[in-house]
């Protein structure tokens, strides 16, 4: 197994041709996609990944200095791309992996047809009067503390936020132990690096 998969813990599926890849969110895993994947094994080769400090990723292989930006894992996509030969795929991404993907994209071109994005923000912070983010300042602080202080805590405030969708409660409770399943650290340098940059600082 090369570093490469094993540092985010690469899976693939399927016996097409065409090549999709699922990226995750923030506080996810690939684990996040099982329900989607079975319908594309028959016509695509989908690749699924976690994020360096994510799911069954090495966290070992994460540095605070290294993935102080969205581009390094930008970089992590297309070296996964690399190593699996992949060009003209399909990319999903979820949350702040659609700007990865973007990232990534504009790195390597090629190695993209078209991006599909899920819920994707250049900018999680507000900028008034013109752009609403979807979060104050104040209250980005204020979540990178609770975490730092109460990880557990900030997990059942944070996922039926995140989640939004109060009729399922079933997801809220997996998001929040999938948040829980994190080193506190990374998840909350992560955290930080999600929703303080911008696209347009990048």
């Amino acid at each position: 197994m090369s570093n490469i998969v094993h540092r985010n813990n690469v899976q693939v599926l399927g016996t097409g041709e065409k090549t999709i890849v699922f990226a995750h969110g923030f506080g996810c895993d690939q684990n996040m996609w099982r329900f989607i994947t079975p319908h594309f094994e028959k016509n695509y080769r989908v690749v699924l990944f976690d994020h360096v400090g994510c799911g069954r990723s090495d966290w070992t292989a994460f540095n605070a200095e290294k993935y102080n930006s969205l581009h390094q894992y930008a970089n992590d996509v297309l070296e996964i791309f690399e190593e699996f030969n992949i060009e003209d795929a399909i990319f999903v991404g979820h949350s702040v992996s659609s700007m990865i993907g973007m990232l990534a994209s504009i790195a390597k071109p090629r190695y993209f047809d078209s991006i599909v994005m899920i819920g994707p923000s250049p900018c999680y912070m507000n900028e008034e009067p013109d752009y609403h983010g979807g979060f104050d300042k104040e209250d980005i602080i204020e979540l990178l503390d609770m975490m730092q202080l109460n990880f557990v805590g900030w997990a059942s405030y944070f996922a039926p936020i995140a989640m939004n969708n109060p009729e399922l409660p079933g997801y809220v409770e997996e998001l929040e132990y999938s948040f829980c399943a994190t080193n506190p650290a990374i998840t909350r340098h992560f955290a930080e690096v999600t929703f303080f940059q911008t696209i347009e600082k990048i």
